[in-house]
């Protein structure tokens, strides 16, 4: 994620949606003060290669620490995370207060759950054996993808950011939020996380009926809100 009090904008990021190319576009305008959380490590070697500023701001200080923390430090010699990657927006809102949660533009990414289904299995299985896709939907994995979508960019059920762009159209979009948080500069976005997968069909040609109906009851929120058929 990024909370930026240079431009007053809060990027929460979602799974398989793009979002790690979006911080690091987003990364390249940050001021000093701003809070950007740390990637994977390749990722970071990409933000480091383009030139852009790094994972800064995100750790708890340490006059904040209580006995957890503490104990924390002294044993395991890890400071405590005040910002991680894919932070909820009621931790951050927890976090940041109400008037800066309040006064800043919030925005995230989703994308059709078929879609991104089939992306994120792909991802979490970049070689054979592979289970089924029927396996993969019935299992605990999946979940991850509704923690990371729907469940963080909601408080108590109802949306909590400003905006939620569509993946479909992501350049369209993220221009549009440029523009409106007064980035001077246009976002390139670099293609991160890319993908070991060979298969490049379609999810219309992929996915089995019984596949697609597990898809849809699971992921109902986000079909309610946005119409994806």
């Amino acid at each position: 994620m990024i909370l930026s009090h240079k431009h007053k904008f809060i990027f929460l990021k979602t799974n398989k949606t793009a979002g790690t190319s979006i911080e690091i576009a987003l990364s390249k305008h940050c001021g000093p003060n701003d809070i950007i959380t740390p990637i994977s490590p390749e990722d970071e070697q990409l933000r480091t290669e383009l030139g852009y500023p790094g994972p800064q701001n995100y750790l708890l200080p340490l006059r904040s620490y209580g006995v957890r923390e503490i104990s924390r430090l002294v044993f395991r010699r890890k400071r405590t995370l005040a910002f991680y990657n894919h932070m909820l927006a009621a931790e951050v809102k927890a976090r940041i207060g109400e008037q800066i949660w309040n006064s800043y533009f919030k925005f995230c990414v989703e994308r059709n759950p078929w879609d991104r289904i089939i992306s994120h299995y792909y991802w979490h299985y970049k070689s054979e054996p592979r289970p089924s896709l029927y396996e993969y939907i019935h299992s605990r994995k999946p979940l991850i993808l509704k923690e990371r979508g729907y469940c963080l960019y909601t408080i108590d059920n109802q949306i909590a950011v400003d905006r939620i762009c569509r993946f479909e159209n992501i350049a369209e979009e993220v221009e549009e939020v440029r523009k409106h948080v007064g980035i001077p500069d246009s976002l390139d976005l670099p293609r991160a996380k890319s993908s070991t997968r060979k298969d490049r069909r379609s999810y219309h040609d992929v996915l089995e009926k019984r596949e697609i109906d597990a898809i849809a009851e699971l992921f109902c929120d986000e079909i309610r809100l946005f119409g994806y058929t």
